[in-house]
């Protein structure tokens, strides 16, 4: 079944998702933005192609809100992460459950646009996730207990924090790329302004220096839906039914914003579901409906409501110039090389965010290429077009790479 798929499609093969503990020991702990800290910390992570004799050819690859460790291949764990939400990769006879697929093997792999023939690939679940990494789901060593609300707010900078002590024990010290698209792209802005020269070269896709007050307000409705629901009990829900109905609202939300109008009207339309007239009832109707609460559904089968929380709120705390005065000033530490893309029908981060960072990224003098690729995908698109990503991408890692 995996020969057939790798002679196919490129395929890094089975992996297994590995774990580094660090800030284990008493006055070891990670300080955290907020003023707390955190330990001990679990990070998963999975890793593909090897790393070259003089550790240059290292890439992290970063995720998006409802992401995880498991990029590529096919995963060794049964219960499958999170590319059949968004359904790329599968046969059609059936012989490889996409389930199991990495959320972005269609760009990690021999020969594409992130090689792993030629790059050695690193992708972490961040703190405050459910696949692997600390969160709120996370037993709590001091009480025996998951954390629930107990558990501090993290941001996208201790994310960054936490995934710098895993690069560190892997022995390298600086990464050839770090890139990622949506929270993935935050993540990668913020390791080439903290940690300037651990990076050579950036590729954030889809995303934005800081979310808008929009993109707040959708995140905001998604929380409320959690919290709304009888069994959110303030956090405190494990070992009992989880808030099961108000994060499958809130991941309905949030995929409407990862559409565009165009990808909508052209996928579903007004086409019933089922039927040829109206019900004139409050079932199912249309199709779209339909895809929605699958959505929905199949989101909470591995997803956490707190985790959804913290996750969305460092997406809305973040904001590159906070403390810097203004986003070229942020960047001006900056050493390395940028490739930035961005999409003509993503709505939730639109172009003229990425447009932004360009001007600031050159009124300091930093090598930067952009890129508005065309597409009626919306937000999703940084999932879906193989093709262009992967020759603008795979390009620009040779020319850096060659750079040595």
């Amino acid at each position: 079944m995996s020969a057939t798929y790798a002679e196919s499609r490129g395929s890094v093969g089975i992996v297994s998702t590995q774990y580094f503990t660090f800030a284990d020991e008493p006055g070891t702990e990670m300080p955290l933005d907020s003023g707390e800290t955190l330990g001990p910390i679990t990070l998963a992570y999975e890793t593909y192609g090897r790393l070259n004799a003089q550790r240059s050819n290292a890439i992290l690859v970063c995720h998006a809100l409802s992401g995880d460790a498991h990029a590529a291949g096919i995963s060794a764990d049964e219960s499958g992460p999170s590319a059949a939400d968004i359904g790329f990769g599968a046969k059609s006879d059936g012989s490889i459950d996409r389930r199991r697929l990495g959320w972005w093997d269609n760009m990690i792999g021999p020969g594409k646009a992130i090689d792993t023939d030629r790059y050695f690939v690193i992708c972490s679940n961040v703190i405050g996730g459910c696949r692997g990494s600390t969160g709120p789901s996370s037993i709590n060593p001091r009480t025996g207990r998951p954390y629930g609300l107990s558990f501090p707010v993290v941001t996208v900078g201790d994310m960054v924090r936490a995934q710098k002590k895993l690069v560190e024990h892997l022995g390298i010290e600086r990464l050839l790329c770090v890139t990622g698209g949506s929270l993935g792209g935050m993540q990668a802005l913020e390791w080439a302004v903290s940690y300037p020269e651990a990076v050579r070269s950036c590729i954030p896709v889809a995303t934005t220096a800081r979310l808008s007050a929009q993109g707040i307000a959708f995140n905001e409705v998604g929380r409320q839906a959690i919290m709304a629901d009888p069994n959110w009990r303030n956090g405190d829900y494990y070992g009992q039914s989880p808030p099961s109905a108000g994060l499958a609202i809130a991941r309905m939300i949030g995929h409407i914003t990862y559409l565009s109008d165009e990808s909508m009207h052209r996928k579903f339309g007004r086409r019933l579901r089922d039927r040829e007239k109206y019900g004139y009832q409050f079932s199912t109707d249309f199709e779209v409906e339909s895809y929605l609460r699958h959505q929905g559904n199949s989101f909470i089968q591995r997803f956490d409501a707190n985790s959804y929380l913290y996750i969305t709120k460092a997406i809305d705390y973040f904001d590159l110039a906070n403390g810097h005065g203004s986003l070229q000033e942020a960047f001006r530490p900056v050493r390395a090389r940028f490739l930035v893309i961005s999409f003509s029908s993503d709505w939730l981060y639109p172009s003229y965010q990425s447009k932004e960072m360009v001007r600031a990224l050159r009124a300091n003098g930093i090598d930067v290429s952009y890129c508005e690729v065309q597409s009626s995908y919306g937000h999703d698109a940084f999932l879906l077009e193989e093709e262009v990503q992967t020759r603008m991408i795979a390009n620009f890692l040779a020319h850096t790479a060659a750079r040595t």
